[in-house]
């Protein structure tokens, strides 16, 4: 914007636009609003694009408005004919015209495509980079099978992102490792359907519903009823539950993956049902987990 043969009134005006639009365009999308006192649809957007930018702050959108009556050189600049009129101003530079956008759903689209398309710094790109390395911490310490660490490690990082759906899930799962199940329902239980629709989340709440199968501390008579009628699957499924409780994954893989070999719809296909529960549990990227849905697939498919 030009400054040579200008008063001193209109340098400080560039001076304002400048900290207050070109400075924050620097790592924010802002939102400019040219308005009047008496400009009547002006006061029926304005209450919109504070909401919008309210909602988008945290994506990095923030709002500025000019009176064009108390800034008419910037006014001038923009060759503003008719009000309200509205930019978005990127890196020092204009990069949409809002103008003709009403509606709090039009303004959304718009910004999600522009936030899209600049790859703006926002506080929740912020955050996740921060508690990214955090979040591999815990579970590392849970994988080593330290689940008092592990809580303790995930709990401060749920003070810093609490609505994050990893650290929901590993701190639940940590808890539940390390005995204190009712604490994780309640985490678990608390959180929004959005939320528990992630698969962060969705693998704690299969750790949760396996967490009530408990290791029996003598399985020899579920031996006994299976030497004597390999059929009895409620026995197997018994079995599958105890060494589940105790630890043993595989041997409660292989004991559903024989009751689904055998029968794959008995009690309405229970053992299919569990073991994908386990491998849920267990995250369906671990190599385990992946290995097991593989012995599912084969007996179901082939």
């Amino acid at each position: 914007m030009a400054t040579l043969g200008v008063s001193e009134a209109d340098r400080e005006a560039i001076a304002r636009f400048d900290a207050n639009v070109i400075k924050p365009s620097m790592t924010s999308l802002v939102i400019l609003q040219f308005t009047a006192e008496w400009c009547g649809p002006c006061k029926q957007l304005s209450p919109i694009l504070d909401k919008v930018a309210a909602d988008y702050a945290s994506k990095g959108v923030t709002l500025v408005r000019i009176d064009v009556d108390q800034e008419k050189m910037i006014a001038a600049q923009f060759r503003i004919q008719s009000i309200p009129t509205v930019y978005t101003f990127y890196q020092g530079q204009p990069v949409a015209d809002l103008t003709s956008y009403r509606s709090e759903g039009q303004i959304k689209r718009v910004l999600d495509q522009l936030l899209q398309q600049l790859k703006v710094e926002s506080e929740e790109s912020a955050a996740q980079a921060e508690v990214e390395p955090l979040i591999a911490m815990g579970e590392q310490v849970l994988a080593e099978g330290d689940a008092e660490r592990a809580v303790s490690i995930f709990s401060q990082i749920h003070e810093m992102a609490p609505e994050h759906p990893e650290v929901i899930g590993g701190l639940a799962r940590a808890l539940i490792a390390a005995g204190d199940v009712d604490r994780a329902r309640t985490l678990l239980d608390g959180v929004s359907a959005e939320l528990g629709s992630q698969p962060a989340v969705t693998r704690a709440r299969a750790a949760l519903d396996l967490s009530s199968a408990t290791a029996a501390a003598d399985t020899s008579a579920l031996d006994a009823r299976l030497a004597a009628n390999p059929d009895d699957h409620d026995a197997r499924f018994e079995l599958a539950s105890a060494k589940a409780g105790a630890g043993d994954r595989d041997g409660a893989a292989d004991a559903l993956l024989e009751i689904v070999a055998r029968d794959r719809e008995w009690n309405e296909g229970a053992a299919r049902k569990r073991l994908l529960q386990l491998i849920e549990a267990q995250g369906i990227e671990d190599p385990w987990a992946r290995m097991q849905r593989r012995r599912l697939s084969a007996l179901l498919f082939t």
